[in-house]
C-alpha cells in the first residue's frame, strides 16, 4: 500500500463516526430497536457493536505498535451483542466510546512511521495480521454499518 493510499484510508477512518451519526440523525427513537430484517441487528445493536468493535480495534492497533508479534484475539460479535444487552441499553455511552476510540486512535495513525505500518502480529481467527490490514478493515467498518442503519431506516419508512 502506498503512503497516499494509506492516507486516504486514514481520512475515511476519521470520517466514520460522523457517517454513523449522520445515519442516525432523525432515526425515530422508538424504532431504534426494531428489526425489520430477520436475523439482522437493529440500529441500537449496531451502535453498541460499533462501540465494542472500536474499543477492540483501538487495543489491536496498540498491541501491533507496542508489542513484538502480538496475538490479536478475535471475538464473537453476535454473542457480545446478545450477552451485553445491546438491544435495550441507551445509545449515548456507546456513541461516546465509539467516538473516543476513533479520535484517540486517529492521533496514533497520524504519527505512525513506515516501520510502524510494517508491524505484524497474529489474529486468532484471521491468521497473519498487520497494521495496514487493520486500517483496511476499520476504515470501512463504520461506513458499512452507517449503510445498514440507513437501510433499516428506509425499511421502517422513517
Amino acid at each position: 500500500m502506498t503512503p497516499e493510499q494509506r492516507q486516504a484510508l486514514i481520512q475515511k477512518y476519521k470520517a466514520g463516526y460522523a457517517e454513523v451519526v449522520a445515519a442516525l440523525d432523525g432515526f425515530p427513537a422508538d424504532q431504534l430497536t426494531a428489526r425489520p430484517f430477520p436475523g439482522k441487528w437493529s440500529a441500537a445493536e449496531i451502535v453498541h457493536h460499533l462501540a465494542d468493535s472500536e474499543m477492540n480495534s483501538a487495543l489491536r492497533i496498540r498491541k501491533l505498535l507496542a508489542e513484538k508479534h502480538p496475538v490479536i484475539q478475535g471475538y464473537d460479535q453476535d454473542e457480545w451483542t446478545r450477552v451485553l444487552h445491546a438491544h435495550d441499553r441507551p445509545l449515548e455511552p456507546s456513541l461516546l466510546a465509539f467516538r473516543g476510540a476513533r479520535e484517540s486512535t486517529a492521533q496514533l495513525l497520524d504519527r505512525m512511521t513506515e516501520d510502524d505500518w510494517r508491524r505484524h502480529g497474529w489474529h486468532s481467527e484471521a491468521g497473519a495480521f498487520h497494521a495496514e490490514l487493520w486500517l483496511e478493515w476499520y476504515s470501512a467498518h463504520a461506513h458499512n454499518h452507517a449503510g445498514q442503519i440507513r437501510r433499516l431506516r428506509e425499511a421502517l419508512g422513517a
